[in-house]
């Protein structure tokens, strides 16, 4: 008889600010993700804390009173972790794991976590363990506890500092070396991508959760890992697809987060490699989610960074069967229509109309709802960018319409 697997939550509280930068629903919008990242790393969370202060504690980053809540929570509850919406500085962190006396993280250590947790390639494994290095590097000093109780004078100088920095040398030549390694597999990417020839491109980019990797599956045929959680794609995936007769190569790139750590894009600059060099960017959208607006302009913001904003993009409003508008009642003068009042009609009526008919996609991957439209769409728009790269072979490639008609 198979025995039952019982995965064992850690018991976790997350900790967030309101600040005159960040206002309390920002900040519930943010702890609902920083739950579900920690849901993605295998924790569950009992609490939120949240307190308003004009900027953070630079020594504890919450109050003292607040901390001292938290500290008792703790005990009463047997919490494991304490999760920060925020990145802490080392002395934050070190302060507050003295205070707490349990395993303190803030946002970028839970990504770091679930991206080791997720990566499958020498690769992945390679770019997440230079990005927890230079994470690490500063921080070295708050985990040596065992020297704090040494005092300074005569005899006592020397050894402790001295472990402390072996450390950060052996931490300062491990980053050497995966420096070193990801360069040569840079390489012999850089080689992959020039024997694709010139086939058209086509990378789907966008925020973590939002379907790209069922899209691919899709539309693709390929049996890329899906899951519905953060981060379930870490490497990018490059299939051959053909729609009509017409062939492309589509990728499926790792999802964007807000507040993405800077030692991530740094580390995986390479594989974003494959949205650089794309000539259609898919972004796709999971329009059931209520804040799929800020997760546009975090992918856009990132798409600037990589400098790939202005590349010929379609907007690919996903999950159209899970989306749900709230009730309004246009009778009742007492409440103000919001977006979330919108159903899909109003919507499609907004900024979106500006982009443009062939620019703007709302479909269902899993259930595979306007996916003829879909095809349409990404066809044309590949064609259009294969015949002025081969002009020569635009009677191989007709309108469409005219390839179906054909068939």
């Amino acid at each position: 008889m198979l025995e039952k697997e019982v995965i064992d939550f850690e018991k976790s509280i997350v900790v967030g600010i309101v600040t005159q930068n960040q206002s309390e629903d920002k900040l519930n919008e943010y702890l609902d993700e920083l739950e579900f990242l920690t849901f993605t790393a295998g924790g569950t969370v009992i609490k939120r804390f949240s307190q308003k202060m004009d900027k953070p504690n630079p020594k504890t980053f919450v109050g003292t009173g607040k901390l001292e809540e938290i500290k008792y929570f703790i005990k009463d509850n047997d919490i494991k972790t304490v999760i920060f919406d925020d990145e802490l500085t080392p002395s934050q962190s070190k302060n507050i794991t003295k205070e707490l006396d349990c395993k303190v993280l803030d946002r970028t250590n839970l990504i770091l976590d679930i991206f080791a947790q997720r990566a499958e390639t020498s690769y992945a494994r390679t770019q997440v363990e230079l990005a927890q290095c230079q994470y690490l590097l500063p921080r070295l000093t708050g985990m040596w506890t065992h020297l704090e109780r040494q005092k300074g004078g005569i005899g006592m100088r020397g050894p402790g500092e001295t472990e402390i920095e072996t450390d950060r040398r052996i931490v300062r030549d491990r980053i050497s070396l995966l420096k070193e390694k990801i360069k040569v597999i840079d390489k012999q990417m850089a080689t992959q991508r020039s024997n694709r020839g010139a086939m058209v491109r086509v990378a789907l980019v966008g925020y973590t959760n939002v379907g790209k990797s069922t899209l691919m599956n899709a539309v693709g045929k390929s049996d890329v890992f899906v899951e519905n959680k953060l981060f379930a794609t870490l490497d990018t995936t490059v299939r051959k697809t053909v729609i009509k007769n017409l062939p492309f190569l589509l990728s499926d790139t790792v999802g964007f987060i807000r507040k993405l750590p800077t030692q991530l894009v740094e580390s995986f600059k390479s594989t974003l490699d494959e949205v650089r060099e794309a000539d259609l960017l898919l972004h796709v959208v999971d329009i059931s989610h209520p804040d799929f607006e800020d997760h546009i302009a975090s992918v856009n913001q990132i798409l600037q960074d990589i400098k790939s904003a202005d590349k010929p993009t379609i907007m690919v409003f996903n999950k159209i069967d899970a989306f749900k508008s709230a009730y309004f009642d246009e009778n009742d003068l007492s409440v103000e229509k919001t977006t979330k009042h919108y159903t899909l009609e109003d919507w499609k009526r907004t900024w979106m109309s500006k982009l443009g008919e062939n620019k703007t996609l709302f479909i269902s991957a899993t259930e595979k709802a306007n996916f003829e439209e879909f095809r349409e769409k990404v066809y044309e728009a590949v064609r259009e960018i294969h015949i002025t790269r081969f002009p020569y072979n635009k009677f191989l490639y007709p309108d469409y319409k005219d390839a179906v008609e054909n068939e």
